[in-house]
């Protein structure tokens, strides 16, 4: 939507116990701060207590930090059947994480559990303070609103890592013991100026681990109210050292919000979609972008924004309502409210207008997923899903759901998995043809949801806990 009164001043975006190297910042480029802050708890020993991650897990939104959801030797599907269903305190907005046999799922009531992969039954239950009521919050569509980003889990220190939203709108990062649920890191996240509203700002992307560090991404509420501006935080996972911090250089919004979050590449850097911002011409102001970050977030060292991207601010109708999708092979996808997708470069965004082939059709939400073996990328339209085959240099629409099939979907043995949000219903369709295999109703779900497959089991959060699926 178009907004009125942004009267915010610049950000005075400084540098604090960063590093980077100034040769390969573009033009524009910002710089983050350093939070400084210390943690609440003592910082555990990277013990290596959690153990590698197995080939069955699913440690992070969409599994793997490029953010593809696949599950490879998964068996396929001829039919599937209700196994177990956990009903917990508040809803599931993010996926569900399988780590060995258990399974760690989060609520908007703050509170993250340990199920078993059996049968569903609690191992441990750990509670992280009052989720804050829809109406002490200037706009949203969240009640109440607790933990909303999908968590993720980083093996080498054993912890599972979440975003929470508590009283007053304060937003901390918790580390929890996998094993155990006990609390072993805090962070606080928020920005601390008198300009900003921390209840404007909401955690709703899908946190990541790499290189040990976490990183958490924000953006605001449905509605676009108040006063905020997206950023990602860096924290070291062992609990030592300052938490990092990248902001989107705009006066207001710019917010990082897509469900499936930041990816990571295989060098480390950062990846991030941002949504509109407070400018509709010359100069540009850093949003409707995707961003290629230090690991450390001390620089932006590259992006893409469409050559419409003022319209597109003005309008409401950006790129940020999906995350990037790393192919490999030197390429990204991205894809946002406007129906275009772009396919870019990762070696050289190109800056404005920079794409290396665009595609038009799809007015995407979520998460996208990529099968490398066949090329072929599936999309979470409005329009209804849709398969995309990519070349080096092209992209091709291939077959279209029904309109009813708008989740953002992943893949395991050889079909697509995704849901009808609206009726609750899963969809199982083969991914050369787009037949449909089989459905499932599971129930109210949220407009994000997307299943994790692991073994012979399929996991989805609803809005009253997780439903466990048994494929036949």
């Amino acid at each position: 939507m178009a907004r009125t009164g942004a009267a915010m001043a610049a950000l005075a975006l400084t540098l604090t116990a960063c590093s980077g190297s100034a040769s390969d910042v573009p033009a524009g480029s910002s710089r983050p701060t350093a939070s400084g802050t210390t943690a609440v708890s003592s910082p555990p020993a990277a013990t290596g207590a959690g153990g590698p991650v197995a080939g069955t897990d699913w440690p992070t939104y969409h599994r793997t930090n490029d953010r593809a959801g696949l599950q490879p030797n998964f068996p396929a599907p001829h039919s599937v059947a209700t196994a177990w269903t956990a009903r917990l305190d508040g809803a599931v907005y993010g996926q569900p994480l399988v780590i060995g046999d258990l399974v760690v799922a989060a609520t908007e009531s703050n509170t993250v559990y340990g199920l078993r992969l059996s049968d569903g039954g609690i191992a441990w239950r750990r509670p992280l303070g009052t989720p804050v009521p829809l109406d002490r919050l200037p706009c949203g569509n969240i009640d109440p609103l607790g933990i909303t980003g999908t968590p993720a889990y980083d093996p080498a220190t054993g912890q599972v890592f979440v975003a929470t939203e508590t009283t007053g709108g304060r937003h901390t990062l918790v580390g929890l013991d996998a094993r155990s649920g006990a609390v072993r890191l805090q962070r606080p996240l928020d920005v601390t100026s008198p300009a900003r509203d921390p209840r404007a700002e909401q955690q709703r992307g899908a946190l990541a681990v790499a290189g040990g560090r976490v990183y958490v991404p924000f953006g605001g509420l449905f509605g676009d109210c108040g006063n905020y501006v997206g950023y990602i935080t860096a924290t070291p996972v062992t609990g030592g050292g300052a938490t990092t911090r990248y902001e989107v250089p705009t006066r207001r919004e710019g917010g990082m919000w897509a469900a499936s979050g930041l990816a990571v590449d295989s060098a480390g850097d950062v990846w991030a979609a941002v949504g509109n911002g407070a400018s509709f011409h010359e100069p540009y102001d850093g949003s409707d972008s995707v961003l290629r970050l230090s690991p450390d977030l001390a620089w932006r060292l590259d992006y893409f924004a469409p050559t419409t991207w003022g319209s597109e601010n003005a309008e409401d109708a950006d790129l940020g309502s999906t995350g990037p999708l790393l192919l490999g092979g030197g390429r990204a996808l991205i894809a946002g409210k406007t129906a275009v997708i772009y396919l870019l470069d990762t070696a050289r965004l190109g800056g404005i207008g920079g794409q290396i082939a665009d595609l038009e059709g799809c007015r995407s939400f979520g998460g996208m997923a990529w099968d490398a073996a066949t090329h072929a990328a599936f999309l979470p339209c409005t329009e209804g899903l849709l398969r995309v085959d990519v070349g080096a240099s092209a992209l091709r629409a291939g077959w279209r759901a029904g309109g009813d099939v708008t989740g953002s979907p992943v893949l395991g043995g050889g079909a697509v998995w995704a849901m009808d949000t609206d009726g609750g219903v899963l969809h199982v369709l083969d991914a050369r043809t787009g037949a449909t295999i089989t459905t499932k109703r599971i129930g109210p779900v949220s407009r994000f949801t997307s299943p994790v497959l692991t073994g012979h089991t399929v996991l989805i959060g609803t809005l009253s806990g997780v439903t466990a699926l048994s494929v036949r």
